[in-house]
């Protein structure tokens, strides 16, 4: 297979535009100061996500269990859209920006950007059809039923209807974050979040001259945001400041800058199915002890899943300045930035995590306070809460090693996370009989596992071949 420098068309020749500014930064500038200036931004738009995705299950608690429960049951799909296209194939599409700036070939990181935006539109429009098709048979497995099979699927219906505009706002969001750009991000989420928190409600219960939407209308909110998103953020890339200039003059499909994104976001992707894969699963056998525990666990869960965004706050800039020493042979620079930042997510999330644990009623009762609920999602967050730590630093490694286009080994950490999780869950409860406890052990083991591997992969070389 040729390489990507091979590819590319020198017909014509072209002075090469000078390195920027921000490009020099990430490779040359003290380490712990860059990396936090980088992420600051971002852990703001993480915060402000993950406040209004609280905000909206507030909400919903207020029409009842059943909606509650139906909610958790598309959670882990949304979450696995939302996984997927910022931080697996996202991060996919940053890497190989930022290795292509580094390397000072920036007419390959403007053609990059186009090759991104059709994966985006082919794979918003695959996960449309395949979640509006297949959600009544998914949801039903996993416990959905009644009331809130119907609710599951007059959410679920609206939101995967809008995914392609979920794609190309987190697409447009990767390419500017793939040169640093960690600001305008940033500020268009939380602008665009001024306006879906009061519009989220608005839907749901009907306020003023909107119509009263139910759960549904938490879906269309949504829909909304992103596609306002994906207007502004598409401005900011075709502005004339922008690193990456997004332009369709000339371009020229080509096989190599596909793979370039691919052989990091397709492995990507499929690390991010097995994480949201562990959490369908456990909600299927949780679903066996009713409704209650369904929504409990899936308040639980939430907190879980609200960690990922928070390590992508600090995951982004690690992609961003991994990449672009990689791409500039700098290997043991690379390697500083990734241990410092997974020394920094693994203390907040184990931080958050022992907070839950100590006192998880008070997480859980945010949401619900029907005893059932209270009582499963307590359970969860005791068990589970202390072994954050490892998934900080699991999930900091890699996004560390997206930037280094190295993946073999966090694909392995978390299909070991995937079969401890679900396979010990299922013996614990058909053989062990350890109920909702020992289900939730398991889920622990595996996070401390998928840490552990992570950590040692990094440790013992897995990079090495990175820099040639």
């Amino acid at each position: 297979m040729a390489t990507l420098e091979q590819t590319v068309d020198r017909s014509t020749p072209v002075a090469p535009r000078p390195m920027a500014a921000r490009t020099r930064m990430m490779l040359e500038a003290p380490i712990a100061s860059t990396l936090l200036r980088l992420a600051a931004p971002n852990v703001l738009v993480m915060l402000v996500q993950t406040a209004v995705g609280l905000i909206e299950v507030y909400f919903v608690g207020w029409l009842g269990t059943e909606a509650l429960a139906g909610v958790a049951l598309v959670f882990p799909l949304v979450m696995l859209m939302q996984m997927m296209s910022a931080g697996a194939m996202g991060g996919g599409i940053a890497a190989a920006i930022a290795r292509a700036l580094g390397a000072g070939r920036r007419a390959d990181a403007d053609a990059l950007a186009i090759h991104a935006l059709v994966i985006a539109a082919l794979l918003g429009g695959l996960f449309t059809v395949a979640v509006i098709g297949g959600g009544p048979w998914l949801y039903g497995v996993m416990g959905g039923d009644g009331a809130t099979l119907a609710a599951a699927l007059a959410y679920s219906n609206v939101v995967f209807a809008g995914a392609l505009l979920l794609w190309l706002t987190n697409t447009l969001a990767s390419i500017l974050r793939g040169t640093g750009n960690m600001l305008v991000p940033a500020l268009v989420t939380c602008i665009g979040a001024l306006f879906l928190v009061p519009l989220s409600p608005a839907l749901i219960f009907g306020w003023g001259p909107l119509p009263a939407l139910g759960v549904a209308g938490g879906g269309v909110a949504v829909v909304i945001y992103y596609g306002a998103c994906a207007v502004v953020l598409a401005a900011c890339v075709r502005a004339r400041h922008s690193i990456v200039r997004l332009s369709l003059a000339g371009v020229r499909l080509r096989w190599a800058l596909f793979y370039d994104i691919l052989r990091v976001g397709a492995v990507a992707s499929l690390i991010t199915v097995q994480t949201n894969l562990t959490v369908v699963v456990l909600t299927g056998l949780v679903g066996r002890f009713g409704d209650d525990a369904i929504a409990g666990y899936g308040i639980g869960a939430r907190l879980e899943y609200l960690l990922v965004p928070l390590v992508f706050g600090l995951g982004a800039p690690l992609v961003a300045m991994v990449g672009t020493n990689i791409g500039a042979g700098q290997l043991r620079r690379a390697q500083r930035i990734a241990w410092l930042g997974g020394a920094i997510a693994a203390a907040v999330t184990e931080a958050i995590g022992l907070s839950a644990a100590l006192a998880p009623a008070a997480w859980v009762t945010l949401f619900s306070s029907a005893p059932g609920v209270v009582a499963a999602g307590s359970r969860y967050l005791t068990i589970a809460g202390p072994c954050y730590g490892f998934f900080g630093l699991g999930m900091a490694l890699y996004f560390a090693s997206q930037g280094a286009g190295r993946l073999t080994w966090p694909f392995l950490a978390n299909l070991t996370r995937l079969l401890v999780a679900t396979l010990g869950a299922w013996l614990a409860l058909d053989w062990l009989g350890g109920g909702q406890s020992g289900l939730f052990a398991m889920l622990a083991a595996a996070l401390v596992l998928f840490g552990t591997i992570n950590a040692a992969a990094v440790a013992l070389g897995s990079w090495s071949r990175a820099v040639r």
